[in-house]
């Protein structure tokens, strides 16, 4: 008897059987099935995100289909045979059954097949290599697939070596789904054949690169696999020199106490150079976006130093020069490298007053500066932040009088 996942919300909704109906109506009944993760997420209860489907249907004959039933069809990679399908608001990505023709490890040649078995050999892992047709029954073609994800067994399809041969990205892959999904020992033979062909990397595209680990550190707990890669020698190939790993994990364990939301950006932050050149050349290395880049630079500054045991009054002057989100991140990096334990209540306390806290506006203005008596041009300036610092010594005083009174004492004793 088959198994079947049953008549899950994400089969029976309108935008499902919206596709399926289009497809079955130009291929007939089982021409197209649910494949990927859809399915492997089911099996082992992981929430259900995006529904790809691999149909026999070719391009061309989805896009007919599709538009047929008045369904949106977006041409999204025809040359590898993937169509997307837009239903009731939701996208479906559809793609023929393919067999690889042609491998580098950077791009495939495919050729289009009916051959449900042959679609499954070229699949990267035999957990993903799992189908379900629109009432939920489940297909296995290489026999191993679903017995691999319900142990949480991160296998490659065929032998590892040929697989990463194909993509060498899959090296990256095999780490985040190991961290995802993996459980146990990871396989030997992946984590021969990913150390063996760790130098390919070196000259993947940085973006290719960043998407693949940045996904690897939003895994709740990626300390194995980080710990792996870095054995692997795979981390000093895509990253500057980490050093030990005692940052990264530290914060990846105060995030998982204190019920943080995880943080891969930050995460990241813990495993690059302390000085910020050097972390911009990482960021230009990964081809980060610009406010990626920016964050993490500034949450590797060393100043103000922060310490567990600033007083509210040094916690107010940091986030004032900082901005409450950097000072929230150098909290983390600083508690990460701390000794947690004894304080962690000091810890969460500046972060408490980080979030609380509001800096309040410079009362003063240029235009101020210039009625006080000192000349138009970069004197204003000079004056307004001598006038700021002594603002901010005091606390950030409130009493604007107060602020217009020194403006005054500052400006009478210039000589212009």
């Amino acid at each position: 008897m088959s198994e079947t996942l049953g008549p899950r919300p994400w089969l029976t909704a309108p935008a499902t059987m919206a596709v399926f109906d289009a497809l079955e109506a130009k291929g007939g009944p089982g021409c197209a099935r649910v494949v990927g993760g859809a399915v492997r997420n089911a099996v082992i209860g992981a929430p259900v995100g995006d529904i790809d489907i691999a149909t026999q249907l070719t391009p061309e004959a989805v896009t007919e289909a599709l538009q047929a039933a008045g369904l949106k069809a977006i041409p999204t990679g025809l040359e590898h045979g993937t169509v997307t399908a837009l239903a009731h608001g939701q996208t479906f990505e559809i793609t023929t059954l393919r067999r690889d023709v042609e491998t580098d490890g950077r791009r495939a040649v495919v050729a289009f097949t009916a051959d449900w078995g042959e679609d499954a050999q070229r699949r990267d892992f035999t957990l993903n290599a799992l189908y379900a047709d629109r009432d939920g029954t489940l297909h296995d073609p290489l026999g191993t697939g679903l017995a691999d994800a319900r142990a949480r067994r991160v296998v490659f399809v065929g032998e590892a070596r040929t697989r990463i041969a194909e993509d060498y990205l899959r090296i990256l892959r095999f780490f985040r789904f190991q961290a995802w999904y993996g459980r146990g020992e990871a396989d030997a033979e992946a984590l021969a054949a990913c150390e063996a062909l760790r130098d390919t990397l070196a000259d993947r595209p940085g973006e290719r690169i960043s998407k693949e680990l940045l996904k690897l550190l939003a895994a709740d707990d990626p300390r194995s696999a980080v710990r792996q890669m870095a054995k692997a020698g795979i981390l000093d190939v895509i990253l500057p020199p980490v050093g030990d790993l005692h940052d990264f994990e530290a914060l990846v364990e105060i995030e998982s106490e204190m019920l943080f939301e995880c943080d891969p950006i930050l995460r990241l932050a813990c495993l690059l150079p302390a000085d910020q050149i050097g972390v911009a050349q990482a960021a230009e290395r990964l081809r980060l976006s610009n406010v990626e880049r920016d964050r993490l630079t500034a949450a590797k500054g060393q100043t103000p130093r922060i310490t567990s045991w600033m007083s509210p009054r040094e916690s107010r002057r940091a986030v004032y020069a900082l901005t409450a989100p950097t000072f929230h991140d150098r909290i983390k990096l600083a508690w990460a490298k701390s000794n947690r334990s004894a304080t962690a209540a000091q810890w969460r306390g500046l972060l408490a007053l980080c979030d609380s806290w509001t800096p309040p506006a410079f009362p003063l203005s240029g235009e101020e500066v210039v009625h006080a008596g000192v000349p138009k041009g970069p004197m204003v300036g000079q004056v307004l932040r001598e006038v700021e610092d002594w603002w901010i010594d005091h606390d950030f005083l409130e009493d604007k009088f107060s602020a217009i009174e020194k403006l005054k004492a500052v400006a009478q004793g210039l000589a212009y």
